[in-house]
């Protein structure tokens, strides 16, 4: 197991959003985080990267216990998080939001191999090596988040944590992207996704885990769950699930 969650909560003051949460992610695979707004999916992936710091429970990652570790430790051990909504550096060049990714391993890499991951970067996401030198702030949603998951693997992940990267953007563009992320499967990254949009996500997943109410309702095998006729419902019509 490279993550291992076990019994994780997580509080905003006195209302818990997170419920005895447990889960797994092996090396190699996409995990899927799907369930309707306020479900508790940003909030897991906050607690996992340092941002939240859980009440209770215990978060391994590669071995070790990162449950009380700074967010900075976090993305040393190799947990790489994109955040919602992008959060590129707007007054920055393409060029320089890619370097910056890889800032925690820049002394220790040095130049040379920082700038052929940027070349690999260029390679997943041609549209960003178009732009190498124009503001971030100017690009499309759907460049924005291209770049945002380019800044994200310029720091090496360990594990990939994605967050909705799918919102605000184009079906076409979507469509673009996931098949964006299914080639970082192919190349042995790890990702674990949280997205709004589920039929997208289990199609892409190789296993899931359906949040409701900051609960694990649900899980197993994505295609299994796609076809799942509670997860239907939920996706289709809006209705809470049973557990």
């Amino acid at each position: 197991m490279l993550l291992e969650i076990d019994r994780i909560n997580t509080f905003y003051g006195k209302i818990q959003a997170l419920k005895s949460i447990s889960l797994h992610v092996d090396p190699g695979e996409i995990v899927a985080l799907v369930g309707a707004n306020g479900a508790g999916k940003t909030t897991l992936l906050n607690t996992i990267s340092g941002l939240l710091r859980a009440r209770s429970g215990r978060i391994l990652f590669d071995g070790q216990d990162i449950t009380r570790r700074r967010a900075a430790q976090i993305v040393r051990a190799g947990v790489i998080h994109v955040p919602e909504r992008r959060q590129v550096f707007g007054t920055l060049t393409v060029y320089d939001n890619l370097l910056l990714g890889a800032y925690q391993r820049y002394r220790r890499d040095g130049r040379k191999a920082v700038l052929r991951d940027m070349d690999h970067v260029f390679e997943l996401f041609p549209r960003l090596k178009e732009r190498r030198k124009q503001l971030a702030g100017t690009l499309s949603g759907g460049e924005q988040q291209m770049l945002a998951i380019g800044r994200g693997l310029m720091a090496r992940p360990k594990l990939l944590l994605l967050d909705e990267p799918s919102l605000g953007l184009a079906p076409l563009i979507v469509k673009h992207l996931f098949e964006l992320i299914a080639s970082l499967r192919n190349e042995g990254q790890t990702v674990l996704l949280v997205e709004q949009n589920a039929r997208a996500a289990l199609k892409l997943a190789d296993r899931a885990y359906v949040l409701e109410t900051g609960r694990i309702v649900l899980e197993g095998d994505a295609r299994e769950l796609l076809e799942d006729p509670r997860v239907q419902a939920a996706y289709l019509g809006g209705h809470a699930l049973a557990a």
